[in-house]
């Protein structure tokens, strides 16, 4: 079965690679991304403070990944699927939009990590993994497995196909990497104007 993808509609969407680590084709999903699969192809993602929750139908075998900044915001202004209480629905809604059934949806979250060390007092890392586990609950969402908070970087790779997740926690060699790559992507949302929108349903 051929892979049905729905990238986020203000970007161009994730773009494919060859994962040689996992040797597989996959995306990879940069703040704001989402994506729904359906066949062997990995969706990967490098998390720091941000938080990426891959939700899936068993019985149909689809699942997705979403990738978000903040807990929740002005959805008007910027790219809304950066703000959690945003990125859960359009991932939720593309899954029902292929025939998911929200009784049977399940979840794997990953990331929220510490990673600024200047941030002491309600770090956002700490309020994204505690939205998405209060969101997950009050949608009741089972969350399958889970890997959040802690002071590392992450990497994720999520299978839409079997619900199979890998993450492996990356060492503070790579904190530079992800808080610049995080940090450049709020920059451009500053600059850039809104495009495009989004009907819930």
């Amino acid at each position: 079965m051929s892979a049905r993808i729905a990238p986020a509609p203000e970007r161009s969407g994730p773009r494919p690679y060859f994962d040689v680590g996992l040797r597989v084709d996959a995306y990879k999903l940069l703040p704001a991304d989402y994506m729904v699969g359906t066949d062997g192809t990995a969706l990967t993602t490098v998390l720091g403070s941000c938080v990426a929750a891959c939700l899936r139908d068993p019985v149909l075998r689809i699942g997705g990944m979403n990738h978000f900044m903040l807990p929740d915001g002005d959805v008007g202004t910027g790219a809304p699927a950066r703000y959690g209480s945003y990125a859960m629905e359009l991932l939720i809604n593309a899954l029902l939009a292929r025939g998911a059934r929200r009784d049977r949806i399940e979840a794997k979250v990953f990331g929220g990590g510490n990673v600024l060390k200047s941030f002491t007092t309600q770090p956002v890392g700490t309020r994204n993994a505690r939205f998405v586990l209060d969101y997950l609950a009050t949608e009741n969402i089972p969350v399958k497995s889970k890997d959040l908070g802690g002071i590392h970087p992450r990497k994720v790779a999520f299978f839409p196909e079997t619900g199979r997740a890998m993450v492996r926690q990356l060492q503070h060699a790579h904190e530079d990497a992800v808080r610049a790559e995080e940090n450049a992507y709020r920059e451009r949302l500053v600059a850039a104007p809104a495009t495009g929108s989004v009907e819930l349903f």
